[in-house]
């Protein structure tokens, strides 16, 4: 079992600023990718940024430019530093993680989500 807990979201202003983090723990042997997703009412689910064990990054057209995904794999935890926030950005906001358990699993786990809200 691997667990991820989000935490850092809340209520902002447009052209505000938050850090999501999310943390991995279980019996972990390997986090492959870790990412970012977000899904605001009435919509499905999106992918906003992901960022692969050797640091590689993608981001959605959407947040290039104003989102940074980093990740410290000594903690196997992964931000996400949120920057010139629009009420678009406005959802709930998922972390994933997929690797290889202690006992040679594989995992892709979800977080619980945390709420972000951009208004004025």
């Amino acid at each position: 079992q691997v667990q991820l807990v989000e935490s850092g979201g809340g209520l902002v202003q447009p052209g505000g600023s938050l850090r999501l983090s999310c943390a991995a723990s279980g019996s972990i042997f390997r986090i492959n990718a870790m990412g970012w997703y977000r899904q605001a009412p009435g919509k499905e689910r999106e992918l906003v940024a992901v960022i692969s064990s050797g640091a590689s990054t993608n981001y959605a057209d959407s947040v290039k430019g104003r989102f940074t995904i980093s990740r410290n794999n000594a903690k196997n935890t992964v931000y996400l530093q949120m920057n010139s926030l629009k009420p678009e950005d406005t959802a709930v906001y998922y972390c994933n993680a997929n690797g290889l358990t202690s006992r040679w699993y594989d995992f892709d786990s979800w977080g619980q989500g945390t709420q972000v809200v951009v208004s004025s």
